[in-house]
């Protein structure tokens, strides 16, 4: 039921997670600064990536885009919904919940599910940094080109609509005169975020994230990013090796080739591409996954006998199984 100025709640019957008050600045504010906070100082963090070793159990995933249900779902299938917290009552201690899986997310925000034509995606991007506080070495947020385009104030239409825009215009509603320190910690949390995840494995390491550069562009793009800290120039539009990883497109089987190597790794985890069944194989080594729409899916992943990468469209699952 929407509450009494028309904006529903995040789907909040579907998870455990302790209550957020998604409407309050201060709590907001303090949700997205202790998701930027875990996300620098996470023993996983190194450098401008998040990087964890195998035995564990990964659940990867695609373009989210505010669909509450399927990051709902996401959330339970990593085992953080109950999660978090000292076991309490009679529980004996024996009986706590397993370690939870590793989860990537990314590209949260500027969903289709508009409120008179205004975005209030700005909710799950709290919901995921107060995810990333409790759990800072199991959850993965990595940078997807419309946080940053976000940040950058920088126009994107998507289906018609002008999306930073209606972002905009969606926190100011809620927030009116306080929206100025939400928007700032918005940024502070966008430019914490990864570039990538990378999985150490027995077979080789696995690299997920939003996007990998396109060849076209490759002469001003930096491969050694990925080990040394990002500066203000990666951000930059069209020049920016950060910019230019999350916006890539065109990705060939020469450039995979050439990443492998530089980069070494065998299997590439990627979403940004539309994939109208939910995933798709780019030869030789990349899968492209979407969790947004209907045919969403995510992609699990036991990081001691991972999948080859011909094997991996074959392992995804449908969110709406669930």
């Amino acid at each position: 039921m929407a509450d009494a100025r028309g904006i529903p709640p995040i789907c909040s019957r579907l998870t455990l997670l302790p209550p957020l008050d998604l409407q309050s600045p201060d709590a907001v504010i303090d949700a997205l600064d202790r998701g930027a906070r875990a996300n620098l100082s996470a023993s996983c963090r190194t450098a401008a990536i998040d990087r964890i070793t195998s035995p564990g159990r990964l659940i990867a995933t695609g373009d989210l885009h505010d669909n509450p249900i399927h990051f709902a779902r996401l959330i339970a299938l990593a085992g953080m919904d109950e999660q978090g917290h000292e076991v309490t009552g009679s529980r004996p201690p024996e009986a706590a919940a397993p370690a939870p899986c590793h989860l990537t997310l990314h590209e949260l925000i500027h969903g289709d599910r508009l409120i008179n034509g205004m975005d209030f995606s700005y909710r799950v991007l709290a919901r995921a940094a107060d995810l990333k506080a409790r759990f800072p070495e199991h959850v993965h947020i990595l940078l997807g080109n419309h946080e940053l385009s976000q940040i950058a104030g920088a126009g994107i239409v998507k289906d018609g609509v002008r999306v930073v825009e209606t972002f905009n215009e969606g926190v100011e509603y809620v927030f009116g005169s306080e929206s100025p320190g939400v928007h700032d910690a918005i940024r502070r949390f966008v430019k914490s975020m990864p570039l990538a995840l990378r999985c150490v494995c027995p077979r080789g390491d696995i690299l997920c994230a939003h996007s990998v550069p396109p060849a076209a562009l490759m002469q001003r793009f930096d491969p050694a990013v990925l080990t040394r800290e990002l500066t203000d120039e990666d951000y930059e539009p069209r020049q920016g090796s950060a910019h230019l990883m999350v916006w890539g497109r065109g990705y060939d089987e020469e450039l995979l080739e050439d990443l492998t190597e530089r980069w070494g790794v065998y299997l590439f985890i990627l979403g940004h591409e539309r994939a109208e069944n939910g995933a798709m194989f780019v030869p030789p080594n990349a899968v492209v996954l979407n969790s947004d729409h209907e045919r969403g899916v995510y992609l699990p992943i036991d990081l001691e006998h991972p999948p080859r990468p011909e094997e991996a469209l074959a392992m995804v699952v449908p969110l709406a199984s669930r």
